[in-house]
């Protein structure tokens, strides 16, 4: 199939089933224990500093282990695998010093790997296609929050280097046969604007419209993400970009994290869709939460009809989405809410005026 043909048919499936998204990278990759050799490879033989723990690298300097685990997600029932690109673009690689090629080079080689994994599926099992979303992750630098607590307009980047940043990662995650982007993990909207720009700007200047799927992050009991904003606040500032999905992941469990999936599920006119970690962390940082408690859990929200999408965060483990693909695979997606015409702003609560 071509990319067009590619997009109709997840569009197609997602009216005729919940989808599967793929789990944790971090946890399968840390299960490797691979060495510093391995991060560097021969292209970054005796470069300056730690490579180990640069995740995306692997892209280009162990793509057989990210290949592996694409093929472990598909086998497990994921309709969807993300790119091993949630770090890669400058402003994020910059910790490990590296250029702006190195960073094209990893969004177009993730790309190429998820894209002939999924395509080696979809030929064994012509009737569930397998499809990749470009992941875009999180800066580790923020529009919206000052970073120094003496100085409230500090900012360690402007929304043009931000938007440039992003601008890099989806122009090569597009040559490398992505079939929809997904921004995801996130903790700052002014930062999140700034990747859908750059989207929605490539767009047109020709590219083919990809659908867009954004995932927010709810950090603690607050109910807000970190920049502080409810779940409809934060759909209402993000609605504008005609998302295909649109929901939360990290940071909580199913259990934390139900009521503002259900939330979501409530006001957003598109596909809802979220993917919790296992559980929450333990005292040594590991995720405790078996496979079937999670599956458990999301069974569910399927059930009670407010989720289109589901997968797995940090813990979760092709064994866990082999239970969540079975718990569900009988289970009508959400219904898309038709919701009245309304005046809908926000700024960290939301305003609607009818």
């Amino acid at each position: 199939m071509n990319r067009t043909d590619r997009i109709a048919a997840l569009k197609q499936a997602a009216k005729e089933r919940i989808l599967i998204l793929d789990g944790s990278w971090g946890v399968m990759i840390q299960r490797r224990e691979l060495s510093e050799e391995d991060f560097l490879g021969e292209r970054f033989k005796g470069h300056k500093g730690q490579m180990k723990g640069n995740n995306d690298i692997l892209c280009l300097t162990r793509p057989d282990i990210i290949a592996d685990l694409h093929d472990q997600y598909y086998a497990a029932g994921a309709d969807i695998s993300e790119t091993n690109t949630f770090s890669a673009t400058t402003i994020a690689q910059d910790d490990y010093h590296l250029d702006l090629q190195a960073v094209i080079d990893i969004n177009r080689e993730g790309a190429k790997i998820a894209r002939a994994k999924a395509d080696e599926w979809t030929l064994k099992e012509p009737h569930k296609p397998r499809f990749v979303a470009g992941s875009i992750g999180p800066l580790n630098k923020m529009l919206s929050m000052s970073s120094d607590v003496n100085d409230p307009g500090a900012r360690l980047v402007t929304f043009d280097q931000v938007y440039q940043a992003y601008r890099e990662q989806v122009a090569a995650l597009y040559e490398g046969g992505v079939d929809l982007y997904l921004i995801e993990t996130i903790t700052d909207t002014l930062n999140c604007k700034a990747a859908i720009k750059a989207i929605l700007d490539l767009e047109e200047e020709g590219q083919e419209t990809l659908p867009i799927w954004i995932s927010g992050t709810i950090t603690d009991r607050s109910g807000r993400t970190l920049s502080g904003q409810t779940a409809e606040a934060f759909w209402n500032s993000v609605k504008h970009a005609k998302p295909f999905a649109v929901g939360f992941n990290c940071a909580l469990g199913a259990d934390l994290m139900r009521p503002h999936i259900a939330e979501m599920a409530r006001v957003a006119d598109c596909l809802v869709a979220a993917y919790p970690n296992a559980g929450l962390p333990n005292a040594m940082g590991q995720y405790d939460e078996q496979p079937h408690e999670t599956s458990h859990e999301l069974h569910e929200w399927a059930k009670d009809g407010i989720v289109n999408i589901l997968g797995g965060c940090c813990g979760t483990t092709p064994d866990h989405i082999k239970h969540v693909a079975d718990e569900v695979r009988d289970v009508a997606p959400r219904q898309i809410p038709d919701r009245p015409k309304a005046l809908r702003l926000s700024g960290l609560e939301p305003f609607e005026l009818a």
